[in-house]
């Protein structure tokens, strides 16, 4: 649910074959839900909130690439690479090394 000032995210706990009654009961937990006075994302004031500079096409992408996995295989990569990672820093760590050295022998 969007509020004004962020978010609230609901999660429910179940076993997978409870799926449908979480998904029909959760519907109804989002009909009482809601955030308190002047924090509704419906008390929008263009005057003093801020409006994000990425659009709703934004946020619907980034909503794709989650449940597509496209964050965590990201993560995946680069945990990949971690190792490969520290040669490089070490070796332009060395050749920065050597720059210097030579400039200072200079």
């Amino acid at each position: 649910m969007l509020g004004r000032h962020g978010v609230l995210s609901l999660n429910a706990v179940a076993a997978m074959s409870q799926l449908q009654q979480i998904k029909t009961d959760m519907q109804e937990v989002i009909a009482f839900t809601e955030f308190s006075a002047g924090n509704r994302y419906t008390e929008f004031n263009a005057s003093t909130d801020k409006v994000a500079a990425y659009g709703l096409a934004a946020l619907v992408a980034g909503g794709v690439a989650a449940k597509m996995g496209l964050f965590a295989k990201i993560g995946v990569l680069l945990l990949g690479l971690k190792k490969g990672l520290i040669f490089i820093v070490v070796g332009a760590g060395a050749l920065i090394g050597k720059l210097f050295k030579r400039k200072s022998e200079s």
